[in-house]
């Protein structure tokens, strides 16, 4: 309702119109032209019962942010103090299916109704009874700045719920989060204490099958070597040296940090370094021993030697 003899300031620009509109949409009760003295303290009286009412929800709702069951309690019993006539008034709100009444409730045919909401659906009502038949007013025996009141409340009750109901949503939210972190930290733990074990039996491994070849498998290469003629025993060596490969992967260090060897050329780098000479190479690969030579100039490149004086066997002996 548009208050008489009352202007808002005018908003400057073309939308200054729709503005004014809806300022005035703000406005839920009308200017009291009212003359009389005594009529004008009434109403004064009236009103400052109302701004304390609104006054009172807010610090009510301070006082229990976390529980809307505890904020309906208290204010139930503060809402009569605010109507025209409080020793005769008494207050009810029913909120999704739980009610709250203040003392001496009683249901009579003198009440004043407002409808809670919540995300636009309605989940209850603010409800002010008189207990006894009062003169009449705007509504019944209430005053149209009681309905602004009560619809005020009511919307401040929704507003306040769907509040409290987001924070403690947020605070589930949370603690779920933190026990999820917690069950991944642990999950964590265990992963890293069963990569342990298998680091620790794998090296368990190395060392039985190192401890097999130097006790058996060795012994019966060095008894081989004496039955072959000495110009045979480089083989034996580097049969010896390849067994040692198991425990020292020096193939897999090669083909892992120069991904550009091809694996006959990672094969030809390891009997390089077991000292065997271009000719023979060539001839335990069954290839010419020119082929061997290029292949150890592509080496020399892909090595990054290539048109250098390091010697391509104690190279792949001591770096690699």
């Amino acid at each position: 309702m548009i208050p008489p003899n009352t202007s808002l300031p005018k908003a400057a620009g073309k939308n200054s119109q729709n503005v004014n509109r809806d300022f005035f949409r703000l406005w839920r009760i009308p200017l009291n032209n009212e003359t009389d003295p005594l009529k004008l303290m009434t109403a004064l009286r009236e009103r400052i019962k109302e701004l304390n009412c609104l006054y009172g929800i807010a610090q009510l709702a301070e006082l229990h942010p976390d529980s809307i069951e505890d904020l309906l309690r208290d204010l139930v019993n503060f809402l009569p103090y605010s109507w025209q006539y409080p020793e005769s008034c008494c207050a009810r709100i029913v909120f999704k299916g739980e009610t709250h009444k203040s003392s001496g409730f009683k249901m009579t045919q003198w009440r004043q109704s407002s409808r809670i909401f919540m995300y636009n659906e309605p989940v209850g009502e603010v409800a002010i009874f008189y207990l006894k038949e009062c003169p009449p007013a705007d509504e019944g025996p209430f005053l149209h700045e009681e309905r602004a009141l009560l619809d005020a409340l009511s919307e401040r009750i929704g507003s306040t719920a769907m509040r409290i109901s987001a924070e403690i949503e947020l605070q589930e939210t949370n603690q779920q989060l933190m026990l999820e972190r917690k069950a991944l930290k642990e999950a964590n733990s265990a992963l890293r204490a069963v990569l342990a074990r298998i680091e620790e039996e794998k090296q368990s491994i190395y060392r039985d099958v190192k401890t097999n070849i130097d006790k058996i498998i060795n012994p019966l290469l060095h008894a081989l070597a004496l039955d072959l003629p000495q110009d045979k025993w480089k083989y034996i060596e580097v049969l010896k040296t390849n067994l040692d490969e198991i425990v020292s992967p020096f193939v897999n260090n090669l083909s892992k940090n120069y991904l550009s060897l091809t694996p006959t050329e990672v094969n030809i780098c390891n009997l390089i370094r077991n000292g065997l000479q271009t000719k023979e190479i060539a001839r335990m690969r069954g290839v010419s021993a020119a082929t061997i030579k290029r292949h150890r100039e592509h080496i020399r490149q892909k090595l990054k030697i290539a048109n250098s004086n390091i010697n391509l066997t104690t190279y792949l002996q001591s770096e690699m």
